[in-house]
């Protein structure tokens, strides 16, 4: 009966009935998702038997560095690998090879802090999470890389940790919610004891470094040294006389003898500070320092080694706090100085995300690895190509290398948003839509303007596509028009404008055959367009933001997500729904993306999840934790042995797919 309703049903609107798929392919696809269905609705016992094969997806490789992280990169005592924080991850990876990485992952968000025992054993670091829970303290074993305690006392942020000289206790603060500081015993992860830390926000804390019973915070206008009394439980603070000054404290450095602590402070200049007497000794260099004073370590002959807000990086002496020598690196402010066991060099990293290798000797930098600081957009691979990637954020596009995560170009145009990208069919161009409303085109190994379509939507270009004719091109606006374009090396002609959507069009996709295209829009629609008539052939409607839209390898199903957390399958030629299953729990799914052999695809969104899905079945067969905001991208590379996600946090995972659907690749 079905066979019979299908070869008599009308063909859609503008299409010839010679044009459709043989219905042999409809009545398959049909035909097994009945048979999914049949079988979940039939077998309780299967549906638990498949939800128990769900996994976790492997992390491969990450590329990206918290930069708002003071200290955020930490340098092992076995001189040969490196740790720092990615979103709610942190990465152990080799300093030679950066391919070579490792990764914890026990943080349900952001993190905010880290710090390294004295004796290199234990990692500490701390997170941020929602207003009014709790945020954790993670101590990690380094030999096992496994979580030796999840101290949790904290409320909405960690603000800092800090160890004793002899690994037997932690410090931490917590942010301007909670402002508390609480010491903890390592042995057997409990509170020791704990008190608020000052009237106003602690920014900083640190131990001595020979007396595990001192231990210093310092914040906006305070300045304290506190007693740990660990057979009283308590810990007593005494306030530091800086006379009539008042700064903001951001960061502490002690001196090797435990003779002085030096604070760099959010006005510019270094305060030493007597940690015997408590009093301010002496304040400078006499020119502060634009933006404030971020870092702060020292050099192998024991001069001050001091990192701005501004980018400065300056070597000044400890007794006079005089600069000796100074330079400035781009790439906001350095948050970071740690320096290397060779005596020759360091590393400097910055807001931006970028980190440098600076040498002592005349302070010049290098640039070593760089990577988004916002919010990335888009994320695409070249058609059939597997080794690189290309990535969209505000105000540059970038490719990377796939197997090496290294950057291999970087086109950049200051005070825009590239919104989309995609790779031309023949590879010749990155084609992008950017904030202005204009597409531009780059050749994608010069990164050389090759082209500029200029007012291509009103509010901004939101969605490109290229069509297997490589002069044809698909774009929508925020305005909600939709138009094809022919390009050719003397001209850029828009063949048709479609104006149907109401709202920003979010996705677009081509047919194989370049007879239509289907879009997604915010209105609440996705529409399927004659490419010849540039008229409207179908329709999808439902009560969501459309975000993401894409066709089954085959072409007889759509695929569709939104703001109302449902993954849909459409029939792609009367545009009736043929399953909707939930795709998260809890937040909006932004983006779809489906294997070239049509047996599973992958989602993301809100929930921080990047979860792989079998087609047929319509089960979640693994999830990715790595994420510390929102997903905004996912793709699955042409080879099918890997998954790039990206986010609003700036970070780009690369994930293995497991061997029983990457075999079938």
């Amino acid at each position: 009966a079905s066979l019979a309703s299908l070869q008599t049903a009308l063909p859609p609107r503008g299409l010839s009935k010679e044009e459709l798929p043989p219905v042999a392919v409809v009545v398959e696809r049909r035909c097994a998702v009945a048979r999914s269905e049949a079988s979940e609705a039939n077998s309780s016992c299967k549906k638990k038997a498949t939800a128990g094969t769900m996994e976790h997806l492997e992390l491969n490789a990450v590329i990206g560095f918290a930069g708002s992280v003071p200290n955020g990169i930490i340098l092992l005592p076995d001189n040969r690998s490196m740790i720092f924080a990615l979103g709610s991850t942190i990465v152990k990876r080799d300093i030679v090879n950066p391919s070579n990485q490792q990764f914890l992952q026990g943080h349900s968000d952001r993190v905010t802090c880290m710090a390294l025992s004295p004796s290199g054993k234990y990692l500490a670091t701390g997170q941020v999470t929602h207003l009014g829970f709790q945020a954790d303290v993670i101590v990690w074993d380094m030999d096992t890389l496994e979580i030796l305690h999840r101290l949790r006392l904290h409320k909405v942020r960690v603000e800092g940790v800090a160890f004793s000289c002899d690994d037997k206790w932690l410090a931490s603060i917590g942010g301007e919610d909670d402002n508390s500081l609480v010491v903890w015993n390592l042995e057997t992860g409990k509170a020791v004891c704990g008190s608020p830390a000052a009237n106003d926000a602690v920014h900083s804390v640190k131990f001595a470094r020979f007396d595990p019973f001192t231990i210093l915070t310092a914040g906006k206008d305070n300045f304290r040294v506190w007693n740990f009394d660990l057979d009283n439980h308590k810990v007593r603070p005494t306030d530091c006389n800086l006379g009539k000054l008042q700064r903001t404290v951001n960061t502490i450095w002690v001196d090797e003898q435990d003779e002085f602590c030096y604070a760099g402070t959010a006005s510019g200049d270094i305060l030493k500070v007597s940690m015997r007497t408590k009093l301010f000794k002496h304040i400078g260099p006499k020119v502060r320092m634009p933006q404030g004073v971020v870092a702060l370590n020292c050099t192998p002959d024991g001069e001050l080694l001091v990192g701005g807000g501004d980018g400065t990086i300056a070597v000044m002496d400890r007794e006079t706090l005089k600069i000796l020598r100074s330079s400035v690196i781009d790439g906001g402010a350095v948050m970071c100085l740690a320096p290397h066991v060779s005596g020759q060099l360091f590393f400097a990293a910055t807001t931006s995300c970028s980190t440098y290798v600076v040498k002592y000797e005349g302070l010049t930098a290098e640039l070593r690895s760089t990577c988004h600081s916002t919010r990335i957009n888009d994320v695409v691979f070249p058609v059939g190509y597997s080794e690189l990637f290309a990535t969209a954020s505000k105000s540059d596009i970038r490719v990377w290398n796939a197997r090496t995560c290294a950057e291999l170009l970087r086109v950049q145009i200051a005070s825009l948003d590239c919104n989309c990208i995609c790779f031309s069919r023949d590879g010749r161009a990155i084609l992008s839509g950017w904030s202005d409303g204009k597409i531009r085109a780059f050749g994608p190994q010069s990164g050389k303007l090759l082209y500029v379509i200029n007012d291509a939507h009103v509010g901004g270009v939101t969605a490109i596509a290229c069509a297997n004719d490589p002069d044809k091109i698909v774009s929508g606006g925020a305005d909600g028009s939709v138009r094809v374009w022919r390009v050719t090396a003397e001209s850029r002609v828009m063949l048709g404008s479609m104006k149907e959507h109401k709202a920003t069009v979010n996705c677009i996709k081509v047919r194989g055959n370049d007879l239509e295209f289907v879009t997604a829009s915010s209105d609440g629609s996705c529409i399927i367009w004659d490419m010849r008539r540039f008229a409207r052939n179908n329709s999808l409607f439902a009560s969501t933001f459309f975000k993401s839209v894409l066709y089954h390898p085959d072409e007889s199903q759509l695929l569709t997500t939104g703001t109302d957390r449902k993954i849909t399958n459409w029939d792609a030629y009367d545009g009736s729904a043929i399953r909707i299953v939930d795709g998260s729990t809890s937040a909006e799914v932004n983006t779809l993306d489906i294997s070239g052999s049509g047996e599973f695809f992958v989602s993301g969104g809100g929930d921080k999840l990047v979860k792989l899905w079998h087609y047929d079945e319509g089960q979640c067969q693994g999830v990715g934790i790595g994420h510390s905001g929102t997903v905004t991208k996912v793709v699955v590379s042409p080879d099918q042995q890997s998954i790039v996600s990206v986010g609003d946090e700036g970070a780009i995972l690369i994930w293995n797919i497991p061997e029983r659907f990457a075999a079938g690749a």
